[in-house]
């Protein structure tokens, strides 16, 4: 910046920047679009894990400042999404089943994967998720595996022992609960209504700010939205889409206890992604009920240098006090370390079943 520089010459730099960006922008929109058309002679999938992230990876290592990576990745991660919408129009929308109803956080994990180029399904349960996928009526189905502070998703593990399905990618959601109403005026409110996990989580806001006022649980946040839309005595714990779907104002902003609370969701499909260089493994296990049997059957992780990211215990439903685990580690099925590791633990285990490799999600920041 010289001496000479004013407020509007700079702005002026500004627009020049902004109008070179709008036709680049146009322009790799273009060349989505032949993309797209080039997809469907090659009959392949409008996502492509990989490549996204090799995208992310080559401009993080290219990027000086002042922008911070994580900005960078988050633009991109929009400009990949409409671009992804403009081959979405050229091949055919991408059919996703999800557990609805529309407004939830399931919903918005769908649109922060997929972007807005898909056709949504919202269901009402995790099951119904499974079966439309299983059945061939949609591409890929989304569902709920895990809450940083209200913990595992059991049915969804327990679906994935019966189920064909893989597990071809994951998302990392952050939850923010706000307070909304069709008023701005959070002293009129004379009920609450919520999901129970949406409650839990905003325990200490309600009973600072809405002592003596009852809450009442309903079966998805979208539909406590839907609720204090139509009564205005009440308000509702929901997310800022439900706001907006809803046309509700937000009495108070992320009232949620703990300022970091993420929900991991899973992709599920027949299908398998391409590997991306920075993958995870899911496995599914049962062993022998016997003294160190569980001690033998993760040893092998450790020897081969594997690392282990998540294990969880579930009935196998089968027979009497039989568990299977559910375990995740870094890295590819095709890596050597994981394939030895596997080697040994089939031989250990009663069964072992692998739910898929995929790409490891971008943590919020």
């Amino acid at each position: 910046m010289s001496d000479g520089d004013t407020l509007s010459s700079l702005r002026a730099r500004i627009d020049a920047i902004d109008d070179q960006m709008l036709a680049l922008l146009n322009a790799r929109a273009h060349w989505a679009r032949e993309v797209g058309r080039l997809k469907v002679a090659l009959q392949t999938g409008v996502r492509d894990p990989a490549r996204e992230q090799a995208i992310y990876d080559r401009l993080i290592g290219l990027n000086v400042g002042p922008l911070s990576n994580e900005a960078i990745r988050r633009l991109f991660r929009e400009i990949i999404a409409e671009s992804r919408a403009v081959e979405g129009h050229v091949m055919g929308k991408v059919r996703v089943a999800y557990l609805g109803p529309k407004a939830t956080f399931t919903h918005m994990a769908t649109t922060r994967y997929f972007g807005g180029a898909v056709d949504g399904l919202p269901l009402h349960g995790i099951k119904a998720v499974f079966e439309e996928v299983e059945r061939g009526r949609a591409d890929f189905g989304v569902v709920p595996i895990e809450n940083s502070t209200e913990g595992v998703v059991n049915h969804t593990l327990d679906l994935f022992a019966d189920s064909p399905l893989k597990i071809y990618g994951e998302v990392l959601q952050e939850i923010e609960q706000h307070l909304l109403s069709v008023h701005g005026e959070i002293e009129r409110v004379r009920c609450v209504y919520s999901h129970a996990h949406a409650l839990a989580q905003c325990k200490n806001f309600l009973e600072t700010y809405l002592p003596g006022i009852p809450t009442v649980e309903v079966e998805s946040t979208a539909r406590a939205a839907e609720m204090a839309r139509d009564d205005p005595k009440t308000a509702a714990v929901a997310s800022e889409l439900a706001a907006r779907l809803y046309d509700l104002t937000i009495l108070k902003p992320r009232i949620q206890d703990h300022p970091h609370n993420v929900t991991r969701f899973l992709i599920v499909s027949q299908k398998s992604p391409e590997r991306s260089g920075h993958d995870k493994t899911s496995i599914l296990f049962s062993i022998q009920d016997k003294a160190g049997a569980l001690y033998e059957i993760l040893r092998p992780f450790s020897e081969h240098r594997v690392n282990l990211t998540k294990i969880e215990s579930r009935p196998s439903k089968r027979k009497a006090w039989a568990y299977f685990f559910y375990v995740d580690v870094d890295g590819h099925l095709d890596d050597a370390p994981i394939q030895a590791a596997l080697a040994e633990i089939g031989r250990l285990a009663i069964s072992a079943k692998m739910l898929g490799s995929y790409p490891a999600a971008e943590r919020p920041a």
